[in-house]
């Protein structure tokens, strides 16, 4: 009996979350493109022949509850693996007895939460165990395992896409939570739907901060003489008041908000672009990362069409340098706004990469002659600097003298387009040009 009490208790008081986990796929919320009827998963794990695979997707949208799940229901050995504590000795260890196992007829699945943490040596260990199918590993990871996961291993490797719960899904997990006798079910715990979706809409598709959430509203609720849990407003407003934003500033979240960033200015639309660059800044991103973004972004998509921008990106550089988070928001979202409103032309940046592959592609042509200084007599006598046109003598401030080498002279880099400033540019050019060839022309 004092066992019994002792595990009673226990079950009592674990985290909500963590005594209503699914045992198995009928409790299962979300992922029906995965585990619905017929879906391919699900009939993997229902017939038991389940191979090595990866779960990819957001925190708390059941990755972990999925392999336990697969080790109820698989007639096989299960090894959980943490990429925090298992060096390289421990994987071969456990792989050298699954690989006695399988001599025997044993079915392994490991499965390695986390996956991403493990470096190349420690994944490399678990290659050739798979590959001769000692093994069925399970991984699970929040990163991009394009990135984060050995090519190889990778390769021999199911993927499966996770996506984070809608806010229906939530509010249905929420309301089993209140019902389950696992769960809250045996509280008198008064609570609104609209609570209960504001609490849904607050845990951004994550199964376990919803739940963590509800608990610590519940706990946090007033007790009416009656026993009753009345959850307030306030303690809503309490549990509710910072959402923690999916963002890894290493990973791929990185490079996708920063790329959303980009491309909302490129299509000027500064609603989305100040979305975005907040979203970044509230995940913890340095200012000084997404200013120096901006600058760029000045010169490549803005460029000659307004080139005060660069100015304004620069200014908002320094500001961030010189007040750093939180004054700082301000100062990128005017920048951000600016870059978003400003006339576009990516004319600088196509004759940037235009000219660096005749660089990297052609021959390292000499400067012509007449546009070298000749500083000293031996460089005089070796005709440096002969036929020099100085523009400052003309009328027109113009010369019709070769700058460019002979293999490229009638080679164009920069065109300008014909948004914003770039416009007068453009003419200008033209007139240059049109007054260079009617001279050629008069010889």
């Amino acid at each position: 009996m004092e066992q019994m009490s002792l595990f009673d208790d226990r079950e009592r008081t674990a985290p909500l979350a963590s005594r209503l986990r699914p045992a198995k796929l009928s409790e299962f919320f979300g992922q029906g493109h995965l585990l619905g009827e017929g879906k391919m998963l699900r009939q993997l794990i229902e017939k038991d022949q389940i191979s090595s695979m990866i779960f990819w997707g957001p925190p708390g949208v059941g990755k972990t509850t999925l392999a336990s799940i697969i080790a109820k229901q698989t007639r096989a050995d299960f090894i959980n693996f943490s990429a925090v504590t298992s060096g390289i000795k421990e994987i071969k260890e456990v792989m050298n007895q699954a690989e006695d196992g399988r001599r025997m007829g044993i079915r392994t699945v490991v499965f390695v939460d986390e996956i991403h943490r493990f470096n190349k040596a420690q994944q490399d260990a678990f290659l050739p165990f798979v590959e001769k199918g000692s093994i069925v590993l399970i991984g699970a990871t929040t990163e991009n395992p394009s990135f984060e996961v050995n090519a190889a291993l990778l390769s021999r490797c199911r993927v499966f896409v996770l996506k984070a719960l809608e806010q229906e899904e939530l509010f249905r997990v929420l309301k089993q939570a209140l019902n389950s006798s696992r769960g809250l079910g045996g509280q008198d715990i008064r609570i609104t739907e609209e609570q209960l979706y504001a609490i849904a809409a607050f845990a951004n598709g994550d199964a376990r901060t919803a739940l963590n959430t509800l608990e610590m509203a519940v706990l946090n609720g007033e007790i009416s003489p009656e026993g009753s849990i009345w959850v307030t407003k306030e303690g809503m407003d309490q549990c509710l008041n910072r959402r923690s934003l999916l963002y890894d500033k290493s990973g791929e979240e990185h490079y996708n908000l920063i790329s959303a960033l980009h491309k909302s200015m490129r299509n000027s639309d500064p609603d989305a672009a100040i979305y975005w660059m907040l979203r970044m800044l509230e995940g913890g991103e340095n200012p000084l990362y997404i200013a120096r973004r901006l600058v760029r972004f000045a010169s490549e998509d803005v460029g000659m069409a307004d080139s005060h921008a660069l100015t304004v990106a620069v200014n908002a550089y320094q500001a961030c340098h010189f007040l750093g988070v939180p004054e700082c928001d301000v100062h990128l979202t005017h920048a951000v706004t600016y870059l978003a409103m400003a006339p576009k032309s990516n004319a600088l940046y196509a004759a940037c990469e235009a000219c660096k592959q005749d660089i990297r592609n052609a021959p390292a042509e000499p400067v012509p002659l007449q546009i070298r200084n000749a500083p000293t007599k031996l460089m005089e006598e070796l005709h440096y600097g002969e036929g020099y046109e100085y523009a400052h003598d003309t009328p027109e401030k113009l010369t019709r003298m070769q700058c460019m080498p002979d293999s490229l002279k009638d080679r164009t880099y920069y065109e300008p387009g014909g948004q914003g400033a770039e416009a007068q540019v453009k003419k200008r050019l033209a007139c240059i040009k049109a007054w260079k060839k009617q001279e050629d022309q008069s010889e």
